[in-house]
């Protein structure tokens, strides 16, 4: 899964055809579609949840909705969605490819569920054996019509999968949290321009 060479396209979509068939990978009901209070955080994983305000009012909100359809959420400087065309829809495959320490890893889940409600919209992942990781994560905006804020919520519950990634452990760790912080900025800068019309 790591590699020191940037994998070519046609091997990703090779692997994402391999990864269809393939079951989760961690063999737990996680329930991140519940939200915080209702996750199953088993013995050795962690749980990762982050929340920021990164707009207001509604042109926000559907600029945030139409950001996450287009994964721009993952367009950061050492991580991509190989795939960006792939339509946010339950039993589809992603695959993030990321460049760290000078190697380079392709990681594929599977969407398990979608949320679209007129104030929420989101979705969660599983990972499938072809991942660094273990677990499942959320990615959700949401908009608060009354004081016309919108944020973006990130949760995860995981834990590492590939022998490197438990051996740099504290750097996995790190890694998580950088994620999480630079796609909340990524996600504020995306909406800067949006109009505010609570």
């Amino acid at each position: 899964m790591f590699s020191p060479f940037r994998p070519s396209q046609s091997s990703i979509l090779q692997s994402l055809e391999t990864a269809r068939d393939l079951p989760g990978s961690y063999g737990f009901a996680l329930n991140t579609q519940g939200g915080p209070d209702n996750l199953y955080v088993p013995r050795g994983f962690k749980r990762d949840h982050t929340r920021s305000e990164i707009g207001r009012g509604l042109a926000a909100f559907e600029a945030a909705k139409a950001a996450m359809l287009r994964w721009d959420l993952f367009d950061l400087d050492w991580v991509r969605v190989v795939n960006p065309d792939t339509a946010i829809e339950p039993e589809t495959m992603v695959a993030v490819e990321a460049h760290t320490l000078g190697l380079w890893s392709v990681n594929i889940s599977r969407i398990l569920y979608v949320i679209d409600e007129p104030d929420r919209f989101g979705f969660g992942y599983g990972t499938t054996a072809m991942h660094v990781e273990r677990g499942e994560e959320r990615f959700l905006v949401e908009f608060y019509p009354v004081s016309g804020v919108v944020e973006y919520d990130l949760l995860a519950v995981s834990q590492p999968a590939h022998w490197l990634a438990w051996l740099a452990y504290p750097y996995t760790r790190f890694q998580q949290r950088k994620f999480a912080r630079e796609s909340h900025r990524r996600m504020r800068e995306l909406l800067a321009g949006a109009d505010s019309d609570a």
